[in-house]
């Protein structure tokens, strides 16, 4: 029994008449009704009384003609959520991220995915580089959105390109002597309690500092320690000493504190975007369409690595 065996008992029945569904299907009467015929005897029951009034769907017809209508409705639904899936339009995307992602450029990012995809459900998951690489590895993620290239095993097998890129400032309380400065001064930093990322979170951005702050590295030993760059913010707005972070925590701006650049300017690690090399899932395809409307660097990378759309 084929889809169209279903049609065409379906069009009879609604015009109740082989000559008028017919003419609708397009086909002669004769194979119709041939095809009418062959219907029932799989069926084991007869489907239509041929009468002088019309063809009039018998009891086990119209049993049968309820399941026809809904099989050929959900065939339908079948192609269409088949197409969008296809399409990008549904589906799911697991992403993992660095907090200061959220900074930027996530707000757009993912506003705008969203509003473009909205049968797509976005799974988000807050951790570490090393953790969301190892996660992107193991197939557990989609994209990871984390500080520098992805490193360790199985590294090899994603594709990473830059969406954000950072320098080191000093974030401190409006009561703080440093407050209305535009620079201070790496040695301005030796001696001040200092607020950071915990080194397992970010630990470019520690190894960075360590080297930064050379034979003075011990006062990193003393540091508060904080969960991510809104928590430096807000304990620096606190007067616990000195935040310091990547520019990008700048944009978490508020009144209670005020921002420095940190000289010698110093480069913080790359924000990037990763994913498996292999994957060209709709989704994830999606996703880094709207990557590439919004960042339009990003998307030459991208082109570079994968070819242009």
């Amino acid at each position: 029994m084929e889809a169209r065996h279903l049609r065409y008992a379906i069009v009879l029945a609604d015009h109740q008449n082989f000559r008028r569904a017919a003419a609708a299907i397009g086909i002669a009467q004769p194979p119709l009704s041939k095809q009418i015929a062959a219907l029932e005897h799989e069926v084991g029951a007869r489907l239509f009384d041929r009468t002088a009034h019309g063809v009039i769907p018998t009891s086990a017809g119209e049993a049968f003609l309820a399941r026809a209508r809904r099989s050929l409705a959900e065939a339908s639904a079948a192609s269409v959520d088949a197409a969008r899936a296809a399409r990008g339009e549904t589906g799911q995307l697991s992403l993992g991220f660095v907090a200061s992602a959220l900074l930027d450029p996530l707000p757009v990012v993912l506003g705008r995915f969203g509003a473009q995809r909205p049968g797509v459900r976005l799974m988000l998951h807050e951790m570490a580089t090393s953790r969301s690489t190892a996660a992107l590895v193991a197939g557990e993620l989609d994209a990871a959105i984390g500080l520098g290239p992805p490193r360790g095993t199985g590294a090899e097998a994603l594709v990473s390109v830059t969406i954000g890129r950072d320098h080191l400032v000093a974030v401190v309380a409006h009561s703080h002597p440093y407050a209305g400065q535009q620079t201070v001064a790496l040695d301005q930093l030796r001696h001040q309690q200092l607020i950071v990322a915990p080194g397992e979170d970010e630990p470019a951005i520690a190894i960075g500092l360590r080297a930064l702050l050379g034979d003075e590295a011990h006062t990193l030993e003393g540091a508060t320690v904080a969960r991510d760059v809104h928590t430096i913010t807000g304990l620096a707005a606190c007067g616990v000493g000195v935040g310091l972070g990547p520019s990008r925590m700048r944009l978490n701006a508020r009144p209670d504190v005020w921002f420095c650049d940190v000289t010698p300017r110093t480069r913080l690690p790359d924000l990037n975007l990763s994913f498996r090399a292999g994957d060209r899932s709709p989704a994830l395809e999606a996703f880094l369409d709207t990557i590439r409307g919004n960042c339009p660097d990003v998307g030459n990378a991208l082109d570079q690595r994968l070819g242009p759309r």
